[in-house]
């Protein structure tokens, strides 16, 4: 008989990056252990099982480690191959769900991240910027994924794709942003995309894996340095 696969997943609370790990995990019906590590205080086997970045997520299967959470989700849907699948089956639909993660990674985030380090006119500026950015990932989502909205891979609220994990674990927490740094995105500006992220935020499985409100506004004030208004 198969022994049952040793799971142990390598992250902190507040991090979005992580909570993608946790989402895809509870999807697929994957038993893990987690670790919750101090980041201001990195243990001795997160720097052993990522010595390149020394950062989580790290997710430990029978003692192999996989870092970064784009690759660690890719490694779950391959090495749990049954359904619910996190990416399609045709290798074009797969590309194109990729390219949007990363596009979202690499330059969306970083958008917000101006947003909330700026102040006065420069934050103006970033804003705008991060609007801008925003609307091409939405309008190339709207074209690669044509009635496949809200949640684009699956197309019901039962179940999240890979695309639905990446964004959702980050944006499905805007009130908690807005909150914490006093700048309120405007649906308005990118109705499809919000409608999406409200869409998400409403998943059950969305619901119980996000990080609680309030102890989130906190954490994000006391990095960004923004008191209660």
């Amino acid at each position: 008989m198969e022994k049952p696969s040793e799971v142990v997943l390598f992250g902190t609370w507040s991090s979005s990056y992580c909570t993608r790990i946790k989402l895809a995990l509870k999807l697929k019906g994957i038993p893990y252990a987690y670790v919750e590590e101090d980041l201001s205080n990195k243990s001795h086997l997160l720097i052993h099982y990522n010595p390149v970045h020394k950062k989580v997520p790290v997710l430990l299967h029978n003692g192999k480690a996989i870092a970064e959470s784009l690759v660690i989700l890719e490694y779950i849907d391959e090495q749990w191959n049954h359904a619910p699948k996190l990416l399609p089956e045709d290798p074009y639909e797969r590309a194109k769900v990729r390219f949007w993660a990363n596009f979202y990674d690499q330059k969306y985030k970083p958008s917000t991240y101006r947003v909330m380090t700026s102040k006065g006119k420069e934050q103006e500026i970033a804003i705008e910027d991060s609007y801008e950015v925003l609307k091409v990932f939405e309008e190339g989502k709207e074209k690669d994924f044509p009635r496949k909205s809200p949640l684009i891979l699956n197309g019901d609220m039962s179940t999240l794709g890979f695309l639905d994990i990446v964004v959702g674990s980050s944006a499905c927490n805007y009130k908690a942003v807005n909150e914490a740094v006093g700048v309120a995105q405007d649906p308005k500006k990118n109705p499809a995309f919000w409608s999406w992220v409200i869409a998400m935020k409403d998943c059950p499985l969305m619901k119980e894996t996000l990080p609680p409100h309030d102890r989130l506004v906190a954490k994000i004030r006391s990095i960004f340095s923004h008191p209660p208004a």
